[in-house]
């Protein structure tokens, strides 16, 4: 992680907590995470207002608002600030746990800001602790989080390209493989074979697919 200037942060999602886990490292690292977050929870009484002062950014999902909340990411990186994504935009429903299909918000930023780095964080462990969709909530004991930054994401071939629907598509898979490689690394398992799971429709795509 750079010690200054700006960078998108992609995370993969394994509990509804994390982001607080991803933030303190990040503050412990000395600098200041804006995440792009689902709008609902700035509706939320004294978080939506503390989200807002501490300069995260709401994201509408497929409206106007969506482009908005990117101008306002561009913005903030253009000023120096960490953009942190969840690709995925909710926690993964992948029945390993691993990173599944992502959303394109996070390739689509990476496009219009090109000459910043994309830095992946992966994480395992918290989702043992705690997990809302499976119920689960245990602090004792205490299971192991553990979080690992990775090498900038090599988004060169994209570079000239137009956004257009298959480029978002493909600079997605290309976050998205890479987290699941970090996961794998950092759970000291091998990759799954195959392609990242589609959660809507509970299914894998190989490589490469639509």
């Amino acid at each position: 992680m750079p010690a200054v200037g700006p960078a998108i942060i992609v995370v993969n999602h394994v509990s509804h907590i994390d982001p607080f886990l991803v933030a303190k490292m990040i503050i412990d690292a000395a600098r200041t995470p804006r995440f792009l977050a689902k709008d609902s929870i700035f509706d939320v009484p004294v978080v939506g207002a503390a989200m807002r002062g501490m300069g995260h950014i709401p994201v509408k999902r497929g409206s106007v608002d969506a482009v908005q909340s990117l101008a306002a990411a561009v913005d903030a990186l253009k000023r120096g600030r960490l953009i942190v994504l969840h690709p995925e935009g909710t926690v993964t429903r992948d029945p390993g746990g691993w990173p599944m299909i992502g959303k394109t918000g996070a390739a689509r930023l990476a496009l219009l800001a090109p000459d910043v780095p994309v830095i992946p964080i992966s994480q395992w462990g918290v989702q043992d602790s705690i997990d809302f969709y499976q119920k689960r909530f245990r602090i004792i004991p205490r299971p192991r989080h553990t979080l690992s930054i990775g090498e900038p994401i090599d988004l060169s071939a994209y570079r000239d390209r137009k956004a257009s629907t298959a480029v978002l598509r493909d600079v997605t898979e290309v976050l998205m493989l890479r987290l699941r490689e970090d996961v794998a690394e950092l759970r000291g398992v091998s990759v799954p074979s195959g392609g990242l799971y589609r959660w809507s429709r509970g299914e894998r795509l190989s490589s490469g697919a639509a």
